[in-house]
């Protein structure tokens, strides 16, 4: 890791990224390499078994899938989505897409029509590959000139597919294959965006094989190993889930899909993956559903093996007593909670979010090390990222290899490296202003401590001025407090206020097992926003959250919203991400209810 006179810092790249590597090369190199290798487990339905898929297997799979799409008439360079759960064929149909030279545009299960509407027309989409009869509708609802009809894969299309191709010799797709470059567009991928119509980001295949190569160098003891085993259930959709599937199959370990968290808990015992990817989100759940199910003396055992957890990886308090308090620990409490994440789970890919640094070092404690790493869509995901050897809690870690990253004068973090994307599709005034001198403006702030680590604090748009002029970072607050297990979604407001206030909404999945915990009667959610113990609850909370910050920045009044902030109702994105401005003009009235009257 080094630092440059101009304040960034950066890794070595592992090799330059020449014009064959693609993401079709990912797979064919491995497919060479190790043909009879596992690279993938499915199954076709919750309970069975899973089935193994050799490399060898899954490039012929893709290869004839790619058969049918050259043989429906798509030409190279053209666009097709795909618009489904996270599944085997999803993925399967993106690699046939791209060996056919073609340019995929993942769409969201949970997109609205009118965002496909939006992503069809911009994209010129071509053929929409979904996995529904529903889904498939809401394509034919939108539909624009040229678009071929829909084609539902989770029935008969997949056949529908492949005898589209008996005519089509294998020779065709290794010609079009081989005939990419590393500049060529692999896909562009509309990003959620919280205001107006989404912006389509275009990424080549060489900037995927780039954070390919770099992920796999940094990351090698977590995706690259024989042993490694990861778990997808995040939407297909969204870059991330999307490269650790490249990841998985440019390297020796395997992968298998989930098509959502419904069964979550069950999958992860059947496959026993040795990583997971996570949003912290699913990691607070995970703790808070452990600690609500205990009561009594059990929690505060279950308390006490919490903090055990914290000093054990902070690496505090050795000598045979503190010996003997891990092993009771292990054994009354970290056991139970290892064990619903899986005998095999060693590690948790963790981003779009930070994760508290107290539950960082609990599951850190447990024996599962949460990596925790900072990504755009514009980036090809990860840019920089903690590494088992290189490892720092409450950082996102430093450049992966070949990415550089520094501050701007505005706190705003920078970055620069062979993933980054080109441009907008057809939005060349968007791509100039992302750029600054040939670094791309995340939007991001942060800060690089001494050693290259990264610290996110928020996204410099959201910045809170008070009207004392105090510049407040909401993230720092909302993320202190989502560890709640009361708490699901939090808005901290204030700009232009006399001070900073909060919009909560409570978790209706946890309520029922914290109101039983403190010998409370069931009520709904709408009455627990109501109730002095709730209140008093979540006012303890906000205390402990304003410990971390200063008497300015700290919330001095909250409100508990009805509801919660949801994809259904808009207020969240795909990625989980709360759109800020949608939330405080549909609750305006309850923001100037915060400010109504005066502090006491």
């Amino acid at each position: 890791m080094k630092k440059h006179r101009d304040g960034s810092w950066s890794d070595k790249p592992v090799a330059a990224v020449k014009s064959h590597m693609t993401v079709p090369w990912l797979l064919a190199r491995r497919a060479a390499k190790a043909p009879n290798g596992v690279c993938i487990e499915r199954r076709t339905e919750i309970g069975a078994s899973w089935v193994k898929i050799t490399a060898a297997e899954f490039e012929s799979d893709v290869i004839q899938a790619a058969r049918g799409l050259i043989g429906l008439g798509l030409k190279p360079g053209e666009a097709v989505s795909i618009f489904g759960a996270t599944s085997y064929e999803w993925s399967l149909l993106d690699m046939a897409a791209l060996y056919a030279g073609l340019t995929v545009v993942p769409i969201y299960e949970s997109s609205s029509a009118e965002q496909i509407r939006w992503i069809v027309s911009d994209a010129d989409v071509r053929l929409v590959l979904t996995d529904s009869a529903a889904h498939a509708a809401a394509v034919e609802s939108v539909k624009t000139p040229g678009l071929m009809p829909t084609l539902v894969y989770d029935s008969d299309g997949l056949q529908q597919l492949y005898a589209a191709g008996s005519g089509i010799d294998e020779a065709r797709v290794l010609e079009r294959k081989n005939a990419l470059t590393g500049g060529d567009t692999a896909t562009i991928i509309y990003t959620s965006g919280t205001t107006g119509n989404p912006k389509g980001v275009e990424l080549t295949h060489g900037n995927i094989a780039a954070i390919t190569m770099s992920t796999l160098a940094a990351e090698g003891p977590i995706i690259d190993r024989g042993d490694s085993r990861i778990l997808l259930f995040l939407p297909l959709a969204h870059v991330m889930a999307r490269v650790v599937f490249y990841f998985a199959v440019a390297g020796r370990g395997r992968v298998a899909h989930v098509p959502n968290v419904k069964h979550l808990l069950s999958d992860i015992q059947s496959f026993e993956p040795s990583a997971l990817l996570c949003v912290p989100r699913v990691l607070e759940k995970v703790y808070n559903a452990a600690e609500a199910k205990v009561r009594g003396l059990r929690l505060k055992i279950f308390r006490w093996a919490a903090h055990v957890a914290v000093r054990n990886s902070r690496k505090r308090f050795r000598g045979p007593l503190f010996l003997l308090q891990r092993a009771l620990a292990r054994a009354l409490v970290w056991k139970k909670i290892t064990a619903a994440l899986g005998s095999n789970c060693r590690y948790a890919i963790s981003a779009g979010a930070p994760l508290g640094k107290w539950l960082g070092h609990f599951y850190r404690g447990i024996g599962l090390s949460v990596i925790e790493a900072f990504g755009l869509t514009e980036t090809s995901g990860p840019s920089t990222a903690n590494r088992p050897g290189a490892f720092k809690m409450g950082t996102v870690g430093q450049p992966l290899p070949g990415t550089a990253v520094k501050i701007a004068d505005d706190g705003e973090i920078l970055l620069k490296g062979p993933h980054v994307f080109p441009g907008y599709h057809n939005n060349p005034s968007a791509t100039s202003e992302a750029f600054e001198k040939g670094w791309f403006r995340t939007g991001d702030v942060g800060a690089i401590d001494k050693n290259g680590f990264l610290s996110v604090t928020g996204r410099k748009k959201e910045l809170i001025v008070t009207a004392g002029g105090k510049n407040v970072a909401p993230a720092v607050l909302e993320d202190k407090l989502r560890g709640h297990p009361l708490i699901s979604q939090v808005v901290a407001v204030g700009d232009k206020r006399p001070f900073v206030g909060a919009l909560i909404t409570l978790d209706a999945d946890m309520l029922p097992g914290w109101l039983r915990g403190h010998g409370l009667p069931h009520m709904d959610a709408a009455s627990a926003a109501r109730h002095p113990a709730v209140l008093e609850a979540l006012q303890r909370a906000v205390d402990r959250t304003n410990e971390q910050v200063s008497r300015a920045e700290s919330i001095r009044k909250f409100t508990v919203v009805n509801g919660d902030f949801t994809e259904e109702n808009g207020l969240l994105t795909p990625s989980m991400k709360v759109k800020r401005a949608d939330v405080l003009q549909r609750h305006a009235d309850v923001v100037e209810s915060l400010y109504a009257d005066p502090l006491k």
